[in-house]
């Protein structure tokens, strides 16, 4: 059998957690870069999102960012935008939830953005709705049964 000549295994490849929960500052965007919303992920480090300017683009999370940084369907990301492909993005940035609620404070986000939700269509309609289900009984209604 051949010796091994590798530094570690599986566990030594996961790494240690770089603690990215703790507080970085807040990137704002540049030229050349756009703010978006995940639709779905596409596989192969590849998503679909909707740019705030409106289009919808593929993006490409980049190498530092993939297996490392997990990105969800719903979340608020920064993009590059690339001067030769109009309808494709590279990911730059995934903005954590209080990050993106700051975002819309400032102002850099429209308003009719929602944020901590995936995007599933049509769900709007249905949620107002689902307080139905609770109904409240009269103390003489409890008295006939």
């Amino acid at each position: 059998m051949p010796k091994n000549k590798g530094k570690g295994g599986k566990n030594r490849k996961r790494g240690k957690n770089e603690a990215d929960d703790e507080k970085r500052e807040l990137v704002f965007k540049e030229d050349g870069q756009e703010y978006a919303q995940v639709l779905r992920m596409l596989g192969n480090g590849r998503c679909e999102a909707t740019c705030i300017d409106g289009t919808k683009r593929l993006c490409h999370i980049r190498g530092k960012m993939h297996k490392k940084v997990w990105i969800a369907a719903g979340d608020i990301i920064l993009v590059g935008l690339r001067d030769y492909q109009d309808d494709k993005a590279d990911v730059i940035l995934k903005y954590m939830p209080d990050e993106a609620r700051l975002l819309k404070a400032y102002g850099e986000l429209p308003e009719n953005t929602r944020l901590n939700e995936g995007i599933t269509g049509g769900l709007d309609e249905e949620d107002e709705g689902a307080g139905d289900d609770y109904i409240e009984f009269e103390d003489e209604d409890i008295d006939k049964i």
